[in-house]
């Protein structure tokens, strides 16, 4: 077909180039500026350093940035200065754009050593928010907003006279008071619909937490205004770590995050998950996961059994530095705090890993001056090979104590409070499997080595164990059968262990104290001070019974049992109860009153709560419909050095004296308080009667005051009638000789 040449310009008329459409060759050839760019991140806050050593520097920091992808050759440009020193920044190339999102997403902010702090952002995003007209040229003084004051959400710990508060959940209302002793609770706030399921205090007590169907809510300070607030729809649980620094929501409903109306602060990475951790101070969150079937080993055709979900699932070492979780790869994924990053960026590989805990305190290991956290850990019988106990420190991923174990049905770990020791409830079957016995190994995490020793004169199955908290003694309940779903349930026993006396402060062998055989207890309560506890029956249907035991009593030397001679306990029961439809025990923060609770949580009959001292005495007994929670509210660590402390306690008779001076005119200052209030009401009443005859003379009426009587016109003619009641109170015969 021959060309058309209709539109082509006559030779005479001038050429248009305009009239030409080249956009096709325009999105051909074009350069793209930005293309190529993407690849490329800036690094700030870098050390300034002479040109000699800038090879240091540049390897140095390729180590960091080599963790999250790969940098390529000669791929850093660090430019000098006028002097000859490196500015402070680098311009580094990766060899994929994905690399360099990486490397903007886990490196921004960390730090290099104390002095330097790594900042890390995309060339692309500069070029785009610094292009002309976005940044003056003119350097313009940022406004400061005027400094507000905040709330002390503190306050409460300055209260005159010592008192702890206490949350109350009862009906729809939520209630803070203080404690009063034998008095009423003193109402400090009280307001209705503040939860929508339950109510949990943060760690130290700074912060109380509601739960809502759009999330969670904190409140505190002395006007309880809200502090902040965690958007996640459907939540139903809520984790602190130990120095309130994070808290984990969880909720059953994997999130949706709808790109057209996004929940406030949650992204479309949250979109799909059930966990989020989020920064308390900043209110928004680090990282969201999804949650994990953990399998728990193989029914009898082999096939895996899922695992209840533990909670927490994320666990939090002592200082708030590390969170760490099982998954599904029969591993523990330890992440570190604030960038919520993998440690070294895997997992953790412990095959068959069953459960594990962080230590609760800082460890302070024989001959070990490094820094370093510790999580005890176990798994079964695999194959030939034992079940095993082992003890890791972090960040270093090192075992420092394994222990090999056998026959093996279920293991239960328990640190102590201080990390001194972690024991290991180990239930142990027969060779038919048809009998359980129970040892205890414990790790003596503070001595050279790490020594285990074993207690393995338990007969029967521990359902229940507790260490002393900041002590080394404890107290464990056993049971002949195996607790099942039956109406009766078995009798149990309460044995209590204390180590034996050793000269230099050093502490002995464990060694069995007393047993207290055919008993209906349960559940071990201690003082957080130590060396009171509660021995109860909770959420039984026969029995409501509350032990009150001292293990440090001071007994006359003549009056010890010879097998306390030895031992560092003196063992003693204070005093016995019973609340009917017992659910749930709380030791107040200070060691001084116990409240025991009947939650409607759990059943509707009789619920409240009763208030006792650490002694067994009951202070009073309130019943209150619909009655759900009282959690006290924690105490941070205390301020005072343990020679400080131990000062107090030296002296402390003489505190006593005062304190009982305190009391005695406050219980004085109340009766007076009760008689200036009646006489109050009496001058009321006498001022209402002369009001009253004042009224009734000028109506007219005759009143014979003599006799306090009131007698009016109308009465005239009126009969009295006078009857008299004889009523024998006491009859007595005696012969008169």
């Amino acid at each position: 077909m021959a060309p058309s040449y209709e539109n082509l310009p006559m030779e005479d008329d001038e050429f248009d180039e305009s009239q030409i459409d080249f956009s096709d060759l325009d999105d051909q050839y074009q350069v793209r500026l930005d293309e190529g760019l993407d690849a490329f991140v800036v690094v700030d806050g870098l050390p300034v350093v002479p040109e000699d050593s800038r090879p240091k520097l540049v390897k140095f920091v390729l180590r960091k940035l080599n963790s999250v992808g790969r940098v390529k050759d000669d791929g850093v440009f660090m430019p000098l200065d006028d002097e000859g020193k490196t500015e402070g920044f680098a311009f580094v190339e990766y060899n994929a754009p994905s690399e360099a999102i990486a490397a903007v997403k886990q490196l921004h902010g960390t730090p290099l050593d104390k002095k330097h702090t790594m900042a890390v952002n995309k060339l692309t995003d500069i070029d785009r928010f610094g292009k002309e007209g976005r940044i003056e040229d003119e350097y313009q003084e940022p406004e400061y907003p005027p400094f507000e004051q905040t709330e002390h959400l503190r306050s409460w710990l300055g209260d005159s006279d010592g008192r702890d508060q206490m949350v109350m959940f009862r009906g729809d209302k939520v209630g803070v008071f203080w404690n009063d002793k034998e008095d009423p609770p003193e109402v400090v706030v009280d307001r209705e619909n503040w939860t929508e399921s339950f109510v949990q205090w943060s760690p130290q007590g700074t912060f109380l937490t509601s739960m809502h169907a759009q999330g969670v809510q904190l409140w505190g300070g002395k006007a309880w205004s809200r502090q902040k607030r965690f958007s996640h729809p459907g939540v139903n649980l809520v984790d602190f770590s130990p120095n309130e620094k994070y808290i984990t929501t969880w909720s059953h409903r994997p999130l949706q995050v709808d790109e057209n109306h996004p929940v406030p602060l949650l992204s479309l990475e949250e979109d799909g998950k059930n966990y989020i951790v989020w920064d308390i101070a900043t209110g928004k969150p680090l990282r969201s996961f999804t949650t994990i079937d953990v399998p728990s080993g193989t029914d009898a055709e082999g096939n895996p059994v899922k695992k209840k979900m533990q909670w927490p699932t994320f666990k939090w070492s002592s200082d708030d530095k590390y969170v760490a979780r099982m998954t599904q790869g029969q591993s523990i994924a330890v992440y570190e705090l604030p960038r919520m990053n993998m440690l070294d960026k895997q997992n953790i590989k412990i095959e068959g890993v069953m459960d594990f805990e962080w230590a609760p305190a800082t460890p302070k290991r024989d001959g070990i001056r490094n820094y370093e956290q510790l999580f005890c850990y176990w798994t079964p019988e695999l194959g030939s090979n034992p079940a095993k106990v082992g003890l890791m420190t972090i960040p270093s991923k090192e075992i420092v104590r394994t222990r090999n174990l056998f026959n093996v049905s279920d293991a239960k770990l328990h640190w102590q409070s201080e990390a001194a020791y972690v024991c290991v409830k180990v239930d142990r079957h027969s060779k038919s499997k048809k009998s359980l016995a129970t040892n205890l190994e414990i790790f003596r995490v503070r001595e050279k080595g790490v020594p285990v020793e074993v207690v393995d004169s338990i007969k029967d199955t521990v359902i229940n164990f507790a260490w002393e908290p900041k002590g080394n003694r404890f107290v464990l309940i056993t049971t002949g059968e195996i607790p099942a779903q039956t109406a009766v349930p078995p009798k149990t026993a309460v044995s209590f262990f204390a180590p034996e006396k050793v000269k230099g402060g050093a502490v002995g062998n464990f060694r069995h104290i007393r047993t207290i055989d055919k008993k209906n207890s349960n559940a071990i309560y201690w003082s957080p001070k130590g060396r009171f506890v509660v021995v109860a029956s909770l959420q039984s249907q026969q029995s409501y019974e509350l032990d009150f035991w001292d293990l440090s009593f001071e007994k006359p030397k003549d009056e010890k049992d010879e097998n306390e001679k030895d031992l560092t306990a003196n063992l003693q029961l204070m005093d016995t109860a019973e609340h009917y439809g017992i659910t749930d025990i709380e030791w107040d923060p200070t060691g001084r009153y116990v409240a025991t609770v009947a939650s409607a949580f759990r059943h509707r009959m009789e619920n409240g709560y009763h208030m006792y001292d650490f002694r067994g005495q009951l202070l009073r007994e309130e019943g209150i419909e619909q009655f759900k929670q009282l959690i006290w509210r924690p105490r941070p660590p205390t301020l005072l050095s343990k020679e400080e402390q131990t000062e107090i306690r030296k002296n402390l008779r003489n505190y006593s004296k005062i304190f009982d001076e305190q009391d005695l005119a406050k219980k004085n200052t109340a009766n007076r308080q009760v008689v200036e209030q009646r006489r109050r009401l009496l001058q009321e009443w006498l001022g209402w009667r002369e009001s009253m005859i004042e009224m009734l003379k000028e109506e007219g009426a005759e009143i014979e005051l003599n006799g306090g009587k009131i007698r009016s016109e109308d009465d005239e003619g009126a009969e009295e009638i006078e009857e008299i009641v004889e009523e024998i109170i006491d009859e007595s015969e005696e012969v008169v000789s």
